[in-house]
Order: structure tokens, then sequence, then C-alpha cells
């Protein structure tokens, strides 16, 4: 029955703490904002169609580049990845996926019987790929290849010249394999920054998904989509989503279609926000200087923050996760995604910035609690 592994990001839809410092989002969109206009009280509560709402497919497709007809929306970003696994990975096939990374897309490859190559992407090296590293992982085997840019936990993102390298390795050693790259996060550049291009016009294998959960603030509205040119594995997708879900909700789909059309509006003040829990953030990690590093993100609403190993040993990494909860503040352990657990991933995005000074404040006593008594 243990198909599904345990992971207690799970805690992340349970009861959250005072000072959220583990969510991976922006402020949460309040409903106000999309109903300020008429339209909504009239929908028809019927089936949608499977590949999903017409004009939504159409708002998307313009912010990537592709036609509409390459565009299918699905119930979230998890479940494009689910789909993915399954019609790509049969159960003994290769994957190639990374360490750490946001785990529900590594259980998914598992969860499908694909056999994994991880490769590790390490704190001192800013999160970039080792591409040697990577190319030693491909074999005429590998089906997949599943990346994040921006990736999460981190933030950082992958330079549109080394997908290319990637690409060209895998057109060398595995040519039928599809490159999978999560763009959730894309959209949350920070202030005036401009917005990474899309992944999925560099080649036809590759897939890009992404959702309204992370730069829009949207979680609660199960809107997800796959972008991809290859005319036959859109067609799986839309088979896909057909026999799991039949389609997603009408209301979920005219929700989204709102949002995206005011998405000019509703990311500027989003990034602008990010932009200043950044700044915050950047400040409490040089007041802390002496006791913690970081990789500084490239978008998003996270980062990766490190324990330093030479002031807090493993006694003092465990006093340090125990007096967090004492200080009523919470961040995501490392362990959740494959990374030990002296990192864990800062969300500076979702609080309100006085929240976010009190909760930095709370995450400064905790650190100071954990201290050795040496130090």
């Amino acid at each position: 029955m243990a198909r599904f592994p345990e992971n207690d990001i799970i805690t992340l839809v349970g009861t959250a703490p005072r000072h959220d410092l583990a969510e991976s989002t922006g402020p949460d969109l309040h409903l106000d904002a999309l109903l300020g206009e008429p339209g909504i009280g009239d929908l028809a509560l019927g089936y949608g169609t499977a590949a999903g709402d017409g004009r939504l497919r159409q708002e998307i497709a313009g912010q990537h580049g592709v036609g509409p007809e390459e565009v299918v929306v699905t119930v979230g970003g998890m479940h494009a990845l689910f789909l993915l696994a399954f019609i790509l990975c049969e159960r003994g096939d290769e994957a190639v996926t990374t360490a750490p990374l946001f785990p529900l897309a590594r259980n998914a490859l598992e969860a499908v019987g694909a056999r994994l190559s991880i490769l590790p992407l390490a704190f001192d090296r800013g999160y970039r790929p080792d591409l040697a590293e990577l190319r030693a992982l491909l074999s005429s085997k590998t089906r997949l290849v599943s990346l994040a840019s921006p990736q999460n936990p981190s933030g950082v993102a992958l330079p549109q010249e080394m997908l290319r390298g990637i690409l060209a390795m895998m057109e060398e050693i595995c040519p039928a394999a599809y490159l999978l790259v999560d763009e959730t996060y894309r959209d949350a550049a920070y202030g005036d920054d401009p917005v990474a291009p899309t992944a999925v016009t560099l080649d036809p294998r590759v897939v890009s998904i992404a959702s309204l959960s992370k730069c829009h603030g949207a979680p609660g509205l199960r809107l997800g989509w796959a972008t991809t040119r290859n005319p036959a594995l859109r067609a799986q997708l839309v088979l896909g989503k057909f026999n799991t879900v039949i389609s997603c909700s009408a209301v979920d789909e005219a929700l989204a279609l709102r949002l995206l059309a005011g998405r000019e509006r509703i990311i500027g003040e989003r990034r602008r926000h990010l932009a200043e829990g950044l700044r915050r953030t950047a400040t409490w990690v040089q007041e802390n200087g002496a006791l913690v590093d970081w990789v500084p993100p490239d978008a998003g609403a996270i980062c990766c923050i490190r324990l330093k190993p030479s002031v807090f040993d493993a006694a003092a990494v465990a006093r340090f996760h125990e007096a967090q909860a004492g200080a009523g503040v919470r961040t995501a352990r490392g362990s959740w995604f494959g990374e030990e657990d002296r990192v864990f991933r800062l969300g500076f995005g979702l609080l309100a910035i006085p929240e976010l000074d009190a909760a930095l404040a709370a995450l400064t006593t905790a650190l100071r609690r954990a201290l050795p008594a040496a130090a």
C-alpha cells in the first residue's frame, strides 16, 4: 500500500504557526480582487474541456510565445508533473532529476516505477548543476530529465545557455528523452528585474510546467498547465487528464482567466512585495553573518540559508529546529528536499513586511538559543 513516501513537508498544509517562514508563495490573493466585475455569477457549472478552456489556454500561450493548441490546463502543477511521469516513464525506465528539489516531483517519478539518477546540487556551488556530472548520469535508456528553474527550494535559475548545453548532451546520448522544466517561479521576478524567457521555445523536446500557486498567490485555485510543442505528447496529456480528472473545475478556470487578464497589475504588485521581502532577508543574513550563509535567489519567494558548520554542530542544528517552535516560527527543513538539516528554506514572500520583520526577529532568537555554550 505504500506507493507514496511520507515527508514532513505535508505539515505546510496543516495548522500554521504564528510566524510562517516555511511557505513558498507570496501573499494570498483574495477572491474580491477577481470579482470586481460581473460575469462569474451566471457561469454554467458543467464539465469543462479536457484540454482546458480555450480562452484560458490563449492567455497562457501568449505568455510563452506558443499557440493555445500547445497548452494543456491541469489541476495544479503537481497534476502536470504526475501526468508527465506516467506518460513518459514506463516501469524501469531511467529518469534524471536533482537533489535538493521539491519532493513531490521526485515522488511522482518513483510512484510510476522510474529508475532515478540524482544530480546533486551543492550549496557551496550556488546550486548550479555540474554538466559533466549530469552527462555521466545520462544513458540511452534515459526517458526524462526533470529540472526546475527557478529551483525549489533555492530560487536559483538555470541560464538558457545551460539548458541548451543540456539539450545538446541529450541529443547525443538519449535523443528520445524529454527535458521537463518546472517554471512555476519564472514570473516571480523582483521589482523591475526582467522575467527570464521560457525554456519551452528552445526545442520541441522541452516541456514547461507552471501554475497559479506561487507567482500569482492563488494556490487555492487548483490550476496549472503543461506547455509542449510536441503534438503527440500534448495529445497524451489531454487523454491523461481526461482519464484522471476529466476536466478542471469551471469555476477555477473562470477565475484563472480573470486573474491572468489582470496579471500585470497583480504580479506587478507582488514583484514589489517580493523585492522588499528579499531586501529584508538579505539584511537579516548580513546581521547574522557570523552564524549563517545563504545562496541569494534569482526569482521566487524563497531562498536557502545554512547554519555555519564552524559554529553549529549536529546537536546545535537540532536545537535550532526545536527553538523555532518555542519562538513561534517555522522554516522548511532541508531534509524535506533532500538537503542536509543545517540548510533550511526561508520563505520571505507570504507575510506582510511588518510580520516578516517579526518573524525574522523570532528566527534570530531561535539562532541564539541554539548556539553551543562555547559560542
